[in-house]
This record gives structure tokens, sequence and C-alpha cells, in this order.
């Protein structure tokens, strides 16, 4: 969450000590540089997706989000909401909070299926609550009544990359990791002794079954 984060990053920032900020944002601007993805963006091109591609028509949505408080999540809640604005015939019709989690994202849609006897597409904050909704899905005998979208991507066998593949999700969009880059940045505040962007942010892509295979070996291979 940010705001418990703010007060201790900030009393270290102003002992002159550099602060990367990664992933999660803090509030004001006591850090050195932030590096992390566009949240309202990866959420804004998720809705232009669904409201595109998957639902042109209009139809209905169930989303599962993160964790309250946190910054990803209401970003991505924020902007899903403006990508899906262009079709007013979508409709949110129920939400679940799952806190990031596989377990509790399946338990939050299992009661939402029991209440929804039409769901169209399922938004989720991250991929393993949208691997928790496909599980539900499956149990239900549902899993062939709508499309699951999720966020993250990660490029390991049990990462949203290798679900899309294997068909559990339609969609997914990766969210950089940033180590990479926390690394180098951290060398030029060290070693260099060089200043650093104040925000780094880290572009996304859209992931389907047509190119599941190819960027999940490009992504081994760096």
């Amino acid at each position: 969450e940010a705001a418990p984060l703010t007060a201790v990053v900030k009393k270290v920032y102003d002992q002159d000590i550099p602060v990367i900020v990664l992933d999660r944002k803090v509030e004001g601007d006591a850090y050195t540089t932030f590096i992390g993805a566009d949240n309202t963006e990866i959420g804004r091109q998720a809705g232009e997706y669904v409201a595109t591609e998957l639902l042109p028509d209009g139809g209905s949505v169930v989303e599962l989000k993160g964790l309250p408080g946190s910054t990803p999540a209401q970003e991505r809640a924020d902007g899903f909401r403006e990508g899906i604005a262009g079709n007013p015939d979508i409709e949110v019709i129920a939400e679940g909070v799952g806190d990031w989690l596989r377990e509790k994202g399946q338990q939050q849609f299992e009661a939402i299926l029991q209440a929804e006897d039409q769901i169209d597409v399922v938004y989720s904050h991250n991929d393993p609550m949208a691997e928790g909704a496909y599980l539900a899905a499956e149990s239900a005998g549902r899993a062939d009544e709508f499309e699951i979208v999720g966020i993250d991507a990660l490029p390991i066998p049990s990462g949203g990359i290798k679900a899309v593949e294997e068909g559990r999700l339609s969609a997914t969009f990766t969210y950089p990791t940033g180590g990479k880059e926390a690394i180098e940045a951290a060398k030029k505040l060290l070693i260099d002794c060089a200043e650093v962007p104040k925000e780094q942010i880290l572009d996304t892509q859209l992931i389907t079954e047509e190119n599941a295979p190819q960027v999940y070996s490009e992504l081994n291979a760096r």
C-alpha cells in the first residue's frame, strides 16, 4: 500500500540515501527514482481490448480486484473503466476482491458464479486471480461460457503467458518486473555517480493465443 510506505521511504530519502521505488508507488516525491509500468495504461488497454475485440456488441463483465489500497489495484480498475467507456453497452455487473491471490480469487468468483447467470468476460487485476476464476468456472462446469483476461504475463511455467497458450486465459498483458532497470539505476547512482530519471515507465504488451509462444521464448532468451 502506498500510504504506509511513504513516511519510511521519506525518512531514508531525507538522509541523502538514494531510494529506488520499484513497482509500488509512494505518495509525494521523496524518492530518487520510480521504476514500474503504467498500471492505468495497462488497465485502459485491457478495457479497450474487451470493448473492441471481445465484446464489440456489449455484454457483462466481472472484475476481480487486487489488494485494496495498493496503487496497482486502483489504477488497473480506473484504467479499465476508461477503456470500456467508449462502449456504452458493456456493464460491470459484479466485483470481487482477491488480494492478488489465486485461492481468494477462486473463492470470490465461486460466489459470483452462484449469483450471476450471464457473464461474458472476467477482467482480473492479475493472472493468479484469473487462474482462480478459471478453476472456479471449471469446477462449476461453466468454463466455456466467458473469456478471462489477466495481467502480469510472467514468462514462467506457472505464469500467465502459458495460461493463455494453454487456453485457460483468453489474454493477458505483460507487466515488467523492473529488476533489470533497478540494477542499472543503482549502478548509475553508486558507481557512475550519475543522475537517473525521476520516473522510468515500462511498456506493456498484449498476449493472446497467437503470440504467446513467441513472446514466451523471447522473454526467456533475454
